[in-house]
């Protein structure tokens, strides 16, 4: 089953007791995760326990929510490999430490040795990564774009940083429907990348000329979508926008203090 843009967008829009939450308190409750993540030290037996306690917590809202977990986890796997991608050379290159017992270095061939020091700060970096792209998900997936933006204006973040975030965000579902559009026409002449039967050569030239058309498409698409917005009176000097102001209510100030304070409870007491 294939997963598209807006598929997966399509879990902001869902109505659940998580999606009604106020974007402020979901944001500040997210990121504060991230950074208490973050911050974390060496992946001991406690540092474990607590990360696998923040998942599972963040594996509940999900289900609050009724996200389609099949999305989620896509969308995990699909970032994975970057934390993959600096946790697996961590082994390698990470010196050991210097304590009262020493853990030999295991050596392996083409003259790499691997240090557990090493391996502790990798597994600890892939730990950190799929908690922080978990929290960051299940933010976005609770939260229509709109929404995220107007409540990080509020929240104080300057307004060339949320419009910058909404243009490139936008602009990833343009490049999406210019990519489909090249591939259903490659189909309809039945370009195949995996073709045995066609130079190797080609088959680069005709990928290189799918990457340059895309990009040309979505300038000039980009172009026209800032015609029209100058056309609606966008400019620089606007600083006075318009978005809908909300009032806190009480289940979102117990959804707040309850996720910071399961922060401190997690840190105090694991």
């Amino acid at each position: 089953m294939g997963i598209g843009l807006t598929e997966i967008e399509r879990e902001s829009y869902k109505d659940s007791p998580v999606h009604r939450l106020d974007g402020r308190i979901k944001i500040i409750a997210f990121i504060s995760i991230v950074f208490y993540v973050a911050a974390l030290p060496r992946l001991d037996d406690s540092n474990f326990i607590k990360l696998l306690f923040l998942e599972s917590y963040l594996v509940l809202l999900m289900i609050i929510g009724n996200l389609n977990l099949f999305y989620v986890m896509a969308r995990i796997l699909a970032v994975i490999p970057f934390g993959l991608g600096l946790a697996i050379f961590q082994p390698f290159i990470r010196q050991p430490f210097i304590e009262t017992f020493t853990v030999y270095p295991m050596s392996f061939p083409f003259g790499l040795t691997m240090t557990y020091e090493g391996l502790d700060f990798g597994l600890t970096l892939m730990a950190r990564f799929i908690v922080c792209v978990t929290s960051v998900i299940v933010l976005s997936s609770t939260m229509k774009m709109n929404d995220l933006v107007v409540s990080a204006r509020r929240l104080g973040v300057p307004r060339e940083f949320t419009l910058l975030l909404t243009m490139m965000v936008r602009y990833l579902f343009v490049f999406w429907s210019v990519l489909k559009r090249i591939r259903v026409a490659q189909r309809s002449r039945l370009f195949d990348v995996w073709n045995k039967d066609v130079p190797r050569k080609w088959i680069l030239e005709q990928i290189g000329n799918t990457i340059s058309s895309l990009f040309v498409q979505s300038y000039e698409q980009g172009e026209r979508t800032y015609v029209g917005m100058l056309c609606r009176g966008y400019g620089n000097d606007h600083n006075n926008l318009y978005f809908h102001r909300s009032k806190l209510q009480a289940k979102d100030a117990i959804f707040g203090i309850f996720t910071v304070g399961l922060i401190l409870a997690v840190h105090a007491f694991l």
